[in-house]
């Protein structure tokens, strides 16, 4: 998947990038093919080659030895490459290996063995986004009498996970799976290593207090700040499907209509008017509900009753929408030393949290002296966090749109993210790499991340075990584990059960995670209506110590597994008054 070939360009001409990409990706591909390096060894040793200017393998074939074996600390291993180098100048159209045909795979299981390569640069088979993100869905269970009957044997660190893979969904809407599950993941490895170093377990500072984060942005999840890289380029859509802006849009009428948060009646040639004026996203439909947006530039706060009246007389379309929502920033002085701040009012007009949500992207945005109006049309299916989704592309399909026509500039937000894994950046340093790899600002430099695939298998791995408490009639703490790890439990006398086929305890290992994320989706979806994204945010954390399992403190708890009762998380749910 090109996507997910995680390397930072540093080069200013777009030639040379072309070109410094092929020669890093032919370096690597002659330590990992050719000289079977592993592939951690080898992105090491390409760091430390790049430190000395070491950059493609004709630069490696034609410089001294002595100068290969001052960036490689290995004299055999830098021997090995120089020749490599030499040998591969001289017959560079040899292919460097033997290809297998791959006939007995399917095509969806080549393409996912080349995305899941932690640090794979070439996967020969790219993978469609769509595609892609549907291999990392993960299924969520809804039935609430199933999940109170639930309880898991499990250790705390996959709690994590779970915790966060869900929040991502109110928090960070726009985020696809595969960034969900890679930011989670690494909350969990850096709560992890600030874990063991609590314990003694392991000593010394984190490689995000060493600097090795430096220059990356950062977003915070579950409470904890975490080092991310921006996938540009990279886009995604969930289900929905995208319209022309004709499809729900009618023609100019001069009838007088009414709607939440608007005044009756305007003249024909304001109308007119009017559908100019305003910048409209494509329409967006998922489950029969359909979103758009419109953006229109805003001077005055008193202006904005006017302007709603004539876009609710100019597209009578509207007034059968389910929710009008609206929200606008506005420059307004301050009359201290010709000074401005910034006004920001917002209206849900049913839809729960939607005037804040508006705000709060249009912040992120850096819109101002704008008024958005986010229309949907119900189609009786609830969404739950993918509308925040919807509702984000839609605004900045209006703003860009908006942008565009006055020639104004603004920097978008919601880019997709990886999750950084500033550990493995630092054991993978070599000797002579370590002063400069915390520089990322020069040359082209490797960054691995925390796979989502291998987050989603650590799921699946770490809920196998269900606990079966029927049993448990007289109270005591008696109970059968029912384990999709490992079925190989002589039937008793009552039941001969037969051994479990693979597919079905994987199976059993979906429905475990399925029944824990939808417990955790009916808590965060109680609350999400009432909550801003930083203060569920804030209080995921406090969700998770509540209900994670009991285990010994200090080193002997490390990793011991508990109880999760499901039950327990919906009984953090918002209690309606």
């Amino acid at each position: 998947m090109k996507s997910a070939q995680v390397v930072y360009w540093g080069v200013t001409s777009e030639t040379k990038a072309m070109s410094a990409q092929q020669d890093l990706q032919d370096l690597i591909r002659l330590m990992t093919v050719g000289m079977k390096v592993p592939m951690k060894d080898a992105l090491s040793r390409v760091k430390s080659l790049q430190v000395k200017n070491l950059r493609s393998v004709q630069q490696i074939a034609e410089c001294p030895l002595s100068d290969v074996q001052a960036a490689i600390s290995d004299a055999k291993a830098a021997r090995s490459l120089h020749n490599a180098c030499k040998a591969r100048m001289k017959n560079p159209a040899v292919p460097l290996a033997s290809k297998r045909t791959g006939s007995h795979l399917t095509a969806d299981v080549k393409r996912l063995k080349a995305a899941g390569d932690t640090r794979y640069l070439d996967g020969p088979d790219p993978v469609q986004p769509r595609e892609y993100e549907a291999a990392l869905e993960l299924s969520v269970e809804t039935d609430e009498q199933l999940i109170a009957d639930t309880t898991l044997l499990t250790n705390r660190a996959p709690l994590v996970l779970a915790f966060a893979v869900e929040l991502l969904r109110y928090t960070m809407p726009e985020q696809p799976p595969s960034s969900r599950l890679s930011l989670a993941q690494a909350v969990v490895s850096a709560n992890s290593r600030s874990k063991a170093v609590s314990i003694g377990l392991e000593k010394g500072v984190s490689a995000d207090e060493e600097g090795w984060g430096h220059g990356q942005p950062r977003v915070k999840v579950m409470g904890r700040e975490v080092t991310v890289l921006k996938r540009g380029g990279y886009s995604w859509k969930g289900e929905e499907e995208v319209k022309e802006t004709s499809d729900v849009k009618e023609p100019p009428a001069t009838a007088e209509t009414s709607t939440s948060g608007t005044i009756r009646g305007t003249s024909d040639s304001i109308a007119s008017h009017t559908i100019k004026s305003w910048s409209t996203s494509q329409p967006i439909t998922l489950k029969q509900s359909t979103f758009v947006v419109r953006a229109i530039t805003l001077t005055e706060p008193s202006q904005r009753q006017s302007v709603l009246q004539s876009l609710f007389a100019a597209i009578p379309s509207l007034q059968s929408a389910t929710h009008n929502a609206w929200a606008y920033r506005v420059k307004v002085p301050t009359n201290l030393f010709n000074a401005t701040t910034i006004k920001e009012e917002s209206f849900d007009d049913g839809e729960s949290g939607c005037g804040s949500f508006l705000i709060k992207t249009m912040q992120e945005m850096n819109a101002v002296d704008t008024l958005v109006v986010m229309t949907r049309w119900y189609g009786g299916i609830m969404l739950g966090p993918d509308r925040w989704r919807i509702m984000r592309n839609c605004l900045a399909d209006a703003l860009s749109e908006r942008l565009r026509v006055t020639g104004e500039q603004a920097t978008l937000g919601g880019e997709a993210l990886w999750g950084i894994d500033l550990e493995a950046m630092r054991n993978n340093a070599g000797t002579a790499g370590r002063a400069s790899s915390r520089s990322y600002e020069a040359g082209v430099v490797g960054m691995p991340i925390h796979r989502p695939e291998t987050a989603k298998a650590y799921l699946f791995k770490s809920f196998a075990t269900r606990v079966d408490t029927s049993q448990n009639q007289e109270g005591n703490n008696i109970t059968s584990e029912n384990d999709a790890q490992s079925s190989h439990q002589k039937p008793t006398s009552k039941t001969a059960s037969k051994k479990k086929t693979a597919r079905e305890l994987d199976l059993e290992k979906e429905e475990n995670v399925a029944r824990l994320l939808g417990a955790i989706r009916l808590l965060y979806e109680s609350w999400a209506g009432y909550l801003s994204s930083s203060d569920l945010d804030r209080r995921a954390w406090n969700w998770y110590v509540a209900v994670r399992p009991e285990v010994e403190s200090g080193p002997s708890g490390w990793g011991a597994k508990g109880h999760l009762k499901l039950s327990d998380i919906l009984a953090l749910r918002r209690k309606e008054e």
